[in-house]
C-alpha cells in the first residue's frame, strides 16, 4: 500500500507512514521531562525568587496566553531544567474533564521571560534535531484522536494523564526539513483559520447585543416608535408608555423557592430530576447534565415545575443573573435549585412569556445584579428582592402583541446565529482534520506550499 504514490514502510499508531519517515517512542525524541512547580504565595515568606507561574488555565490552542499569568514564589533550588524557552513543549499532566480530557500540549515560544509550569504540567526541551513546533502539532492530533484517553486514569473527580506511558506511544518523524515545512504551513493556516473564526465569534457578540437591545427596547418602551412616556417616581425605571404600570412582581404572581441540594431526609425516598442554576442558560435549557435529588414525596409534590412557570436565576455568576426562561414541561416532575425562583404568573395580568422576556432584558439583569448581596464575582438575591421586582406592564393584548415581535425577530437572530456556529464547527472540524493529515504524512507540504507558508508569516 502507498501514499501519495510513495512506499510505505513503518507503520505508526495513526497507520502506515510515508517513506523516508521513522518510527518511534515520543518520549525518544524529547528531551529531559520534568514536572511543574506550584510553589508559594508571594507574601507568605522571602525565600526563593517570584516567578510567573503557568497553568493549565493559560492555555490557548498550542501556545500559552501572557495575559495574566500567575506570580508565585519558588526556592531557586527549583528552578534548572524549568526554565521555559522557545524550544520548550509543556504538557497538561493533571486536570481536564468530561468534555476537555487532560493532555494538551502547549509550546513555550511566546514566552520572553524568565517563567516555569505548574505542576499539573509536565515540560521539555528540544535541541537542534527535532522542531518543537512540529511535535507540539503532532501531539495535538494524537489528543484530537484520543490517544491520550488510554493513559488517563481518574481521582477524586480529576483526571491524571500517565505521561511516560502515553509518551512511549509510537508515531512517525519525518526528517527535520519536512518538520519544518510542515510546521510553517500549519502555522500560517491555523492563523488564518483562527482569524476566520475569531470574526465569526465577533459577529456573534454583535448579534447577542442586538438580542438584548431589541428585547431590552420592546419591554421597556413597547412597539411605537412615537411613544409617550411617564414619569413614574421608581429608580428603577424613571418612565414607562403612557397606559402602562409599575407593578412589583409580587402583586402579579407567586413566587416559588427551590431547594438546597445535599439536604438530608428521613424515611422512604423518591428521586426527582433537579436544574440547578448552571442549567439554565440564555433563552433555552441545557439538560445534558442535570442533577438528580432524594427526598420524600409528600416534600416533591409541593415543589415541582409546572408548565408555564418563569424561571428566574437569582444566584451563582454575576453574568448569569436574571435569565428568564419559560419553562414549558421538558422533565416531567422536575425539581428546581434554591438559587432559582419559579414564578407563576396570575395571568389575567401579566403573561408567562412576557415576564420572561423582562426577566432577560438587560433591565432585569440590572436589578438582580444591584440589589443582590455579592462576594467577589456572585450574587444571590433573596425572595423578598424577587418580589419587589418592579415589572413594567402594558395591557394584557400589548403584551401579547410584544411577545410575538419578539419571537419573531428573535427568531430570525437565532437562525444566524445558528448559521454562524455552524460555519464555525466547520472551520474548526477543518483545523483539526488539517493538522492530523499534515503530520501524519496522508497530506505532503510541497516547497511551494512552504513557501507561500513563509511568506505568510
Amino acid at each position: 500500500m502507498s501514499l501519495s504514490g510513495k512506499t510505505v514502510t513503518e507503520v505508526s499508531i495513526f497507520g502506515e507512514s510515508p517513506a523516508g519517515w521513522h518510527v518511534d517512542r515520543i518520549r525518544d525524541r524529547l528531551g529531559k521531562i520534568v514536572g511543574g512547580e506550584w510553589g508559594d504565595d508571594p507574601d507568605v515568606h522571602e525565600e526563593g525568587v517570584v516567578i510567573p507561574v503557568v497553568r493549565v488555565a493559560d492555555i490557548r490552542d498550542l501556545d500559552v496566553t501572557t495575559d495574566n499569568l500567575t506570580l508565585r514564589r519558588v526556592k531557586e533550588s527549583k528552578l534548572p531544567g524549568r526554565l521555559i524557552g522557545k524550544n520548550t513543549v509543556l504538557l497538561e499532566k493533571s486536570g481536564g474533564g468530561e468534555q476537555k480530557p487532560v493532555g494538551r500540549a502547549v509550546l513555550g515560544r511566546r514566552i520572553t521571560f524568565d517563567s516555569i509550569c505548574s505542576n499539573f504540567m509536565a515540560k521539555t526541551d528540544f535541541g537542534p534535531g527535532i522542531s518543537p513546533t512540529f511535535v507540539a502539532y503532532l501531539l495535538d492530533a494524537a489528543y484530537t484522536s484520543g490517544v491520550n484517553t488510554a493513559h488517563i486514569q481518574q481521582t477524586t473527580g480529576i483526571q491524571n494523564l500517565r505521561v511516560f506511558d502515553y509518551l512511549n506511544t509510537k508515531v512517525a518523524f519525518p526528517p527535520r526539513p519536512e518538520q519544518e515545512r510542515i510546521a510553517a504551513y500549519l502555522d500560517a493556516s491555523c492563523a488564518a483559520i483562527d482569524a476566520a473564526v475569531a470574526a465569526k465569534r465577533h459577529q456573534l457578540e454583535t448579534l447577542d447585543v442586538l438580542r438584548k437591545t431589541i428585547i431590552q427596547r420592546a419591554v421597556t418602551r413597547g412597539l411605537s416608535e412615537s411613544v409617550v412616556l411617564d414619569a413614574t417616581g421608581n429608580a428603577w425605571m424613571e418612565n414607562i408608555p403612557r397606559g402602562w404600570k409599575l407593578v412589583c412582581l409580587k402583586r402579579i404572581a407567586e413566587i416559588q423557592g427551590g431547594l438546597t441540594l445535599g439536604k438530608q431526609y428521613k424515611g422512604s425516598l423518591i428521586e426527582r430530576p433537579y436544574l440547578r442554576v448552571g442549567n439554565v442558560q440564555d433563552g433555552h435549557l441545557d439538560l445534558a447534565d442535570v442533577s438528580v435529588i432524594e427526598l420524600p414525596a409528600s416534600v416533591a409534590a409541593g415543589v415541582e415545575l409546572r408548565p408555564g412557570d418563569v424561571l428566574m436565576t437569582v444566584g451563582g455568576d454575576l453574568d448569569k443573573l436574571g435569565r428568564g426562561y419559560l419553562w414549558k414541561g421538558e422533565i416531567e416532575g422536575c425539581l428546581h435549585q434554591n438559587h432559582i425562583f419559579a414564578v407563576r404568573c396570575f395571568r389575567h395580568k401579566l403573561m408567562p412569556m412576557f415576564l420572561a422576556y423582562v426577566t432577560a432584558a438587560k433591565y432585569g439583569r440590572d436589578y438582580f445584579e444591584a440589589t443582590g448581596k455579592k462576594t467577589t464575582n456572585l450574587a444571590c438575591t433573596n425572595a423578598t428582592k424577587v418580589g419587589e421586582f418592579p415589572i413594567p406592564l402594558p395591557p394584557l393584548e400589548e403584551q401579547k402583541a410584544i411577545c410575538v415581535h419578539l419571537d419573531d425577530k428573535l427568531g430570525e437572530v437565532k437562525r444566524i446565529v445558528a448559521g454562524i456556529e455552524s460555519q464555525i464547527a466547520t472551520l474548526t472540524a477543518y483545523r483539526k482534520s488539517l493538522i492530523h493529515e499534515c503530520v501524519t504524512g496522508q497530506r505532503r507540504i510541497t516547497e511551494g506550499e512552504f513557501s507561500l507558508a513563509h511568506a505568510y508569516g
